[in-house]
């Protein structure tokens, strides 16, 4: 929401209107527009610097191996959006210089001189960055994160916060360390007008009984035929596109207006790169089932996976095309991470109860369920304000933001763990506190070798 040119009068109106109409419940709504009013009230403060690391392509058929709007051009969507004068884009990274050059050519038509790098390093080594977003590739997130917060940067990293679980108790002990301000891009929990804070309030406080099962609807995996290795593009550098990961042929191919390749968008269906739709969108809606189950910085006991295997051909997409994940906690309640049905979140209670969120709707097996408001003394969940926003007002306050390294790290490590179960076929016992499986095969594919000169240091 933004106000613009309209009154408060005005705008509380509209906001209204809109809200209900999406339907919202009345009484959500006034606590949704309640905390618009808190964020417009919000004073600026000193100028931030904003450093971008992995700044993507706007997207198009001009942008090879990706024809969508990178996660980067996005964020800088949601700053502009706040309408602070007091935060300025002053550095780009990327490996591949035709996004390099085009991304500093759009900020500087917004008014923004920024300098642009192809090492991530010297970004963070620049006295002119105090803010740094890392919307890399997954297998990229730990080692630029971790750099950015050992030379005193803010940091907002995008979901999947890693590629490992090693590398998320990497970034939570980092972040710890040094008391910079992290935020994980799992924007579910402050955006989409409050739809799956409100879910999970609902669930938290009864209202469906008790949790049962939780049905993650994260969709399934593209599938490719085996792909040609070729010349890299002369803009991408892709030996350190590859980085710590092994050294790999850079395979592309154009057929019927599709793209499929190893490297942009692409290489979440690798799992050399990326965990598929489980690290995709099961950051955000495992993120979802963990928050109602009140399970950050916690987790399953068990997970099992079963799916369909990949095309078994050389140089195909990796990732399992179908599958169910199930993760069992200790009080014996379900959350399967599914590739069937709507995309979405569906909460599975007593006597045929159910709360189904996405991030379009919120339904209920019965409407009083949504709309009888919560009492007085009902557990209630933070209300961020929106997640960009959440970031800069703790830069400001030094509070912790609504998705700290933490939260970010329990979260992905649930998505991690469904991947090594759903690849080894097998039912492992998992020690959420310890971090640990009951198998040593799995336990290897917590943390992953890196390729020299590249290392994960604390």
């Amino acid at each position: 929401m933004n106000r613009g040119n309209l009154s408060r009068r005005g705008f509380l109106q509209r906001s209204t209107l809109a809200l209900t109409a999406a339907g919202l419940p009345g009484w959500h709504v006034r606590q949704v527009l309640a905390a618009e009013d808190d964020k417009a009230a919000a004073k600026e403060d000193d100028v931030l610097k904003v450093g971008i690391i992995g700044i993507g392509s706007q997207g198009g058929p001009q942008a090879r191996g990706s024809r969508m709007q990178s996660r980067a051009r996005q964020l800088i969507g949601d700053v502009l959006r706040l309408n602070r004068k007091n935060i300025r884009f002053t550095a780009v990274c990327d490996v591949d210089t035709r996004h390099l050059e085009e991304g500093a050519a759009a900020l500087q038509r917004m008014g923004h001189q920024v300098k642009a790098y192809k090492d991530y390093r010297e970004l963070n080594d620049s006295r002119d960055v105090d803010v740094v977003f890392v919307a890399t590739p997954d297998h990229w997130h730990a080692l630029c994160a971790i750099d950015a917060l050992k030379k005193g940067k803010h940091v907002y990293c995008e979901k999947p916060l890693t590629l490992t679980v090693a590398e998320a108790k990497a970034i939570v002990q980092v972040a710890e360390k040094t008391g910079k301000v992290f935020q994980t891009g799992n924007q579910q929990r402050s955006d989409y007008n409050g739809r799956f804070r409100l879910a999970c309030e609902l669930v938290r406080n009864g209202r469906i009984g008790k949790i049962k099962r939780i049905e993650a609807r994260i969709n399934d995996n593209p599938q490719s035929d085996s792909l040609p290795a070729v010349t890299p593009p002369p803009e991408l550098d892709w030996d350190f596109w590859l980085g710590p990961t092994p050294k790999t042929d850079y395979l592309f191919k154009e057929a019927n207006g599709r793209v499929m390749t190893n490297c942009h968008y692409e290489f979440r269906w690798w799992y050399t790169w990326s965990g598929g739709k489980l690290t995709d969108w099961g950051a955000h809606h495992i993120d979802i089932g963990q928050w109602a189950l009140n399970k950050d910085f916690d987790g399953p006991v068990s997970v099992y996976g079963v799916g369909s295997p990949p095309n078994p051909a050389p140089n195909s997409y990796s990732c399992h095309k179908d599958f169910d994940v199930t993760y069992t906690y200790a009080d014996g309640t379900e959350m399967i991470a599914t590739s069937k049905g709507e995309n979405g979140v569906k909460f599975i209670g007593e006597d045929g109860r159910w709360l189904f969120v996405s991030r379009g709707k919120l339904e209920a097996s019965d409407k009083k369920i949504i709309e009888e408001p919560l009492p007085s003394n009902a557990e209630r969940l933070p209300v961020s304000g929106g997640h960009m926003f959440n970031f800069f007002e703790c830069i400001k306050t030094g509070n912790k933001p609504i998705c700290h390294a933490g939260i970010g790290a329990s979260s992905v490590i649930v998505c991690h763990i469904g991947t090594i179960a759903l690849r080894l076929g097998k039912k492992l016992k998992w020690d959420p506190k310890a971090h640990q499986f009951d198998d040593a095969e799995a336990n290897r594919m917590l943390s992953r070798p890196y390729r020299a000169p590249w290392k994960l240091e604390v």
